[in-house]
């Protein structure tokens, strides 16, 4: 008995270090942190997830059942699953600032509407551009490989050891400063047909000062660029494919024993 009853204890207490490592997913990394997904059902799939974790990240381990040694394993726990989470939130992250330039550039941040993704105020391409890298990150299965990576963190990491820190830190860098680097890759295109649609505008206004530039051009800024988008987003979806599986890999790379 007192032997069943130690190994329910360890299982718990494994139970509730991996809840920890796999609850900053469902606070920062979309699609999993999105508003339209109630907080109660939040809080179930990542209690399933941790269900399902916890037998490979136990593996056979004995956790202390020290509250005080449990509590530091558990923030522990928490800091790794924010350096895993963060990669993924940046990504996604990536997409918002690149329809953040866009309707700046096109002129849709004039009126803006509430993100059902984030829940806060945004443009229309905000919008378009999350809920489009939502749509891929399904069809693509890219949930299958985020619980892949999460898992394989306890072979880097487990239970009862201690991460780097400065490699943590260092990893979090890297992924703020690639958040411009990626918005750019993906507005890039409407980015440059909205830039030569001005220079075509600054010709004519050369030729034709009567013309009301203001007036036409504002229109056809926004069919241009909706035009451009349109034709640009396959391509986009293919490299949202290519940049999750580089995110989970950067994610995986900046854990390392400490």
């Amino acid at each position: 008995m007192n032997a069943v009853e130690q190994l329910g204890q360890n299982q718990l207490a494994g139970f509730i270090l991996v809840l920890a490592r796999v609850s900053p997913l469902f606070l920062l990394a979309p699609p999993f942190s999105s508003k339209m997904v109630p907080a109660r059902a939040r809080g179930i799939i990542a209690v399933a997830f941790a269900i399902g974790l916890a037998p490979v990240a136990l593996r056979g381990q004995s956790v202390p059942g020290e509250v005080l040694v449990l509590a530091g394993l558990a923030l522990k726990e928490v800091l790794v699953g924010l350096g895993f989470a963060l990669a993924l939130a940046c990504l996604f992250a990536a997409f918002a600032t690149a329809g953040s330039i866009l309707d700046t550039t096109i002129g849709f941040s004039f009126g803006s509407l509430v993100d059902p993704i984030t829940d806060v105020a945004s443009g229309q391409m905000v919008q378009v551009y999350s809920m489009v890298a939502i749509a891929v990150f399904i069809a693509i299965d890219g949930d299958a490989w985020v619980i892949q990576g999460l898992a394989k963190t306890y072979e880097i990491v487990p239970l009862l050891k201690m991460p780097s820190l400065s490699a943590l830190t260092a990893g979090a860098v890297s992924e703020f400063a690639g958040i411009l680097v990626s918005a750019l890759e993906v507005a890039a295109p409407v980015i440059l047909a909205l830039l030569l649609t001005d220079v075509s505008f600054g010709v004519v206004s050369r030729v034709v000062p009567q013309l009301n530039v203001f007036a036409v051009g504002f229109p056809i800024k926004i069919v241009v660029g909706l035009l451009v988008v349109g034709v640009s987003l396959p391509f986009v979806g293919g490299w949202l494919s290519d940049q999750l599986q580089l995110s989970v890999e950067s994610a995986l790379g900046s854990l390392r024993l400490g």
